[in-house]
């Protein structure tokens, strides 16, 4: 009975801690210049007529002239100086939002890596810290700088973009709210000179503003915040008990390639569903055990399972003689909807005749209500 009164006053704790923390609001774009920070700006505006304790934390103008021309009225945290091999720098000051205590606080650029030497390494790390203060935040990212979504963006643009936010991160937002434009109209305002200075425009355009970069870039911020809205419909809607509740699994080997794919597409196709839990699985075969595989290997799978995890998965591995048997076991025994495989190098159609393995999963999975994709 006891330990029953200490389970309701540690739920009711969470209750108020809860309703204590800071509300969360992050603008996404497609790109740079569709106006994010203009947007929140204008917002900081509206909030400070209504009365609202509002206060710049971090802003990037980046010497736009109609956005710097938006902070004029708007009180503005002074950055913390700090020295950086020889030079001067700027972060944004942390511990004065925090003993500032106002309502509502913008922050800019939340993928930011701060400089060496800060309590934190990310900017979205300051930002908990101050949403755990009980401060509200309004931020903004591009969608190039989720985690789940690097490989897809590198793919569209040939650029590995390096500052990137855990998608944990934006699945603790309130708000999601997309900053839309069209391809003609972002590219309209590069060549005007609003995004970038005129020595980068011809480069720009190139590059990352080809006008089918940006169209599949949209078509990925679309469908972020289209996902961030189901998940609170989810959330905050009564649920219908018939609805299946998708619990995806992602199967990976010591491939180092392959695992990262299957590893960011599932954690794609899990953010879609809102699903809140998902499993990654590495089957250890006797060949790959500790004192068998090579330490190049080794180190893959560590930096992949920490991906998984960094991603919101739960890595499981086991050692096991047969793959085909160690996934379905691990299916039923975490009630998975859906199974997810990298595509094999071989012909799939010669696999799924010749390889037990494939035989074995296609024949159980087929008489289960289990699901199997197989990504490329």
């Amino acid at each position: 009975m006891d330990g029953n009164k200490e389970d309701n006053v540690q739920h009711f704790l969470n209750l108020i801690q809860k309703s204590r923390k800071g509300k969360f609001k992050v603008y996404i774009g497609m790109s740079a210049g569709v106006g994010k920070t203009f947007r929140m700006l204008q917002e900081a505006h509206s909030l400070l007529k209504n009365g609202i304790d509002i206060k710049i934390g971090f802003i990037e103008t980046h010497n736009r002239e109609e956005t710097h021309d938006l902070l004029d009225g708007l009180p503005i945290i002074p950055r913390r100086k700090l020295f950086y091999k020889g030079k001067e720098l700027e972060e944004m000051d942390v511990q004065a939002i925090i003993s500032l205590r106002p309502e509502v606080v913008i922050v800019d650029e939340l993928a930011h890596t701060n400089i060496e030497g800060s309590k934190n390494e990310k900017r979205w790390q300051d930002v908990m810290e101050i949403l755990e203060a009980g401060i509200n935040v309004i931020s903004a990212i591009n969608i190039q700088h989720i985690e789940s979504l690097n490989e897809e963006v590198k793919f569209i643009t040939g650029i590995e973009v390096k500052e990137r936010i855990p998608d944990s991160v934006l699945a603790q937002a309130d708000e999601v709210v997309n900053i839309d434009l069209t391809a003609d109209e972002l590219i309209s305002r590069l060549k005007e000179g609003k995004i970038y200075k005129a020595d980068k425009i011809e480069m720009a355009l190139k590059n990352f503003f080809k006008s089918e970069h940006i169209l599949q870039l949209r078509e990925l911020s679309l469908k972020e915040v289209a996902s961030q809205v189901e998940r609170k419909v989810e959330i905050e809607v009564p649920k219908n008990k018939s609805a299946r509740h998708e619990k995806f699994m992602a199967c990976i080997s010591s491939n180092e390639k392959n695992a990262k794919k299957v590893i960011r597409k599932t954690a794609r196709l899990a953010n879609y569903y809102n699903s809140s839990k998902w499993y990654v699985l590495y089957v250890q075969m006797p060949q790959e055990s500790a004192d068998k595989i090579a330490l190049d290997k080794q180190r893959h799978l560590i930096n992949n399972f920490k991906l998984a995890t960094e991603l919101g998965a739960e890595v499981i591995k086991i050692e096991h003689t047969k793959i085909a048997k160690a996934i379905i076991e691990q299916a039923e025994n975490k009630d998975i909807t859906t199974v997810c495989i990298g595509k094999p190098r071989m012909n799939l159609f010669k696999i799924i005749l010749s390889t037990n393995v494939f035989k074995e999963l296609l024949n159980k999975l087929s008489s289960s209500e289990i699901d199997l994709i197989i990504l490329s």
